[in-house]
């Protein structure tokens, strides 16, 4: 099965980036699928998914651009309100992403 790479993005590009991340690894991986990610300010977007390195964007903070790869609002994912439609929306993507 094919690793995802995800662009984990917030305001700053550190603390909350990498809590996401960690929490779409440890999800991911509880459910068969391997996951690295990198986490980014809204800024550094752009760069990463032009390099066609990466598959998936997972947010907390507004993103500068459409994008070509999916995104997913990562919000209810930090607060808990709305977490189950998260992670609903990452599996079902992160499946489809893995076929």
């Amino acid at each position: 099965m094919k690793k995802l790479r995800i662009i984990s993005v917030c305001g700053s590009g550190t603390v909350t980036s990498s809590m996401i991340a960690n929490k779409v690894k440890d999800l991911l991986e509880d459910n068969g699928i391997s996951a690295t990610t990198v986490e980014v300010n809204p800024g550094g977007v752009e760069q990463l998914v032009v390099s066609g390195s990466y598959d998936l964007i997972v947010h907390t903070s507004p993103l500068l651009s459409a994008y070509t790869i999916p995104t997913i609002n990562a919000v209810g994912f930090l607060t808990g309100m709305e977490e189950e439609e998260f992670i609903e929306e990452l599996l079902k993507t992160a499946k489809e992403l893995t076929k």
